[in-house]
């Protein structure tokens, strides 16, 4: 046993760790070992769940209950919950749910939708619950002729999201369809001699139309005490990826949805609709910037930025506090250069703000922490004129998972726990879909 495995066995407070690799991807994770060391990395892994239709929250949404002490996720049989103490879980909701959304931030509550019976249409009528965690019992929100609940905002009184004002081509309209649990859309097509296109191509080939057609949308608001719902914005842009600042009730974020390439994605509006500010703007032919979410202290945004898509590789923090739209002034801007071997589809900061979790991608199969580290060049100790400039920095890497194994079909989605202390993530590498949970 190694110098790594033997401090852990060590430091394991008594807890039962049995020492053994997961199965084949080839087969099924069974009734084995609840609990081992990853190899690779030396972190003590806990696999959290693996019943049939489990589901672990988009990494942008909050999945713990106020105190930290449980989590939600969803099966087949309905809501669950996992001690983030011991990893014991229970379920709390036993009925249908369509798609489970996040919990809320000053109580032990979950959100959930529904739809009609018989309905497959991830843009028609659905109605919105909200679930007691400690009672079980749930209570109806407001019923909706569309569209998608994307948030929650800091106090607790408002949900938002985006909803389709006018229906899109129906061409368009029959692809992307989203699963009702995961979010996740499909795509399909074929090339100009009839072959079937691969997921990628047949993706980007519909985003593009999809832009293009200009469908009529809007952001709304959804007051959860009485159920009214306000129009914040509209535009023929398309708009997505509704996030509230996890600190500010009344400030959320949004993106313009479509081919990275050809939009000014991420943007912050108040829930008036007043003060739309541009957060990055494109200055580089191929430019892309997404996959945003904010600091947990509500005081910046971060963001994957590459210039050009596939060239130089960013992440990068851009403070609200003094950050405006760059026509009408200055923002204090970090951007860390991201190695070959960090690349990740999701980047998360950690709770007290010092480190950054990866999932890693196809290119680097591992879940990571990244711990920014400031330029140490003479020249970034020169003054940043007024904020005009951004400063720089780079990424220094901690591998914690071993995802050799992962089809990225299934995106990780990491989460840490409010105290830090863990990552949980969803996988395959058994298989199977999975949710785990990797000791820091």
């Amino acid at each position: 046993m190694n110098r790594a495995l033997s401090a852990l066995v060590a430091g394991a407070a008594g807890a039962a760790l049995i020492f053994a690799a997961p199965a084949s991807a080839s087969g099924s994770a069974g009734p084995g070992p609840r609990e081992w060391v990853d190899p690779v990395t030396g972190h003590r892994i806990v696999r959290v769940d693996d019943r049939p239709g489990v589901y672990g929250l988009y990494f942008n949404y909050n999945a713990f209950t106020p105190g930290g002490d449980r989590m939600v996720y969803l099966t087949a049989e309905g809501i669950r919950t996992a001690s983030t103490r011991d990893w014991s879980t229970r379920l709390v909701f036993r009925g249908k749910v369509d798609r489970l959304l996040f919990t809320g931030h000053t109580r032990a509550t979950a959100y959930y939708t529904t739809r009609p019976a018989g309905s497959d249409d991830g843009e028609g009528p659905f109605t919105v619950w909200m679930l007691d965690l400690d009672t079980g019992k749930s209570r109806q929100v407001a019923s909706m002729p569309g569209g998608r609940i994307e948030s929650i905002n800091a106090d607790d009184t408002l949900l938002a999201g985006h909803r389709e004002l006018a229906p899109p081509p129906p061409a368009i309209a029959a692809q992307g369809r989203r699963d009702p649990k995961t979010g996740s859309p499909t795509y399909s097509g074929t090339d100009a001699q009839g072959r079937p296109l691969p997921f990628a191509e047949a993706k980007a080939r519909w985003m593009d139309a999809r832009l293009a057609a200009k469908v009529p949308m809007e952001i709304f608001t959804l007051d959860i005490a009485t159920g009214a719902s306000r129009s914040i914005h509209r535009a023929t842009d398309w708009l997505n990826h509704v996030q509230f600042s996890p600190t500010d009730p009344a400030l959320m974020m949004f993106c313009h949805e479509g081919p990275w390439h050809k939009v000014d994605r991420i943007w912050t509006i108040r829930t008036d609709g007043s003060d739309l500010t541009r957060i990055h703007h494109r200055t580089m032919q191929g430019e892309i910037a997404g996959h945003e979410y904010w600091s947990s202290d509500g005081k910046a945004i971060w963001y994957d930025l590459q210039m050009p898509r596939g060239g130089m590789l960013w992440l990068a923090r851009h403070e609200i506090g003094a950050g405006r739209d760059a026509a009408k002034g200055p923002a204090r801007r970090t951007w860390y250069k991201v190695a070959a071997d960090q690349g990740s589809y999701h980047y998360l900061t950690s709770p007290d703000g010092t480190v950054v979790a990866g999932d890693g991608n196809d290119a680097g199969k591992f879940i990571s922490l990244f711990r920014p580290v400031p330029d140490p060049s003479p020249e970034a100790a020169e003054t940043l004129d007024g904020d005009r400039l951004i400063a720089t920095g780079s990424l220094k890497s901690e591998r914690i998972v071993d995802l050799s194994r992962q089809d990225y079909t299934l995106e990780p989605n990491e989460h840490f726990t409010p105290d830090g202390r863990w990552l949980v993530y969803r996988a395959n590498v058994e298989g199977r879909p999975a949710l785990y949970a990797a000791q820091l």
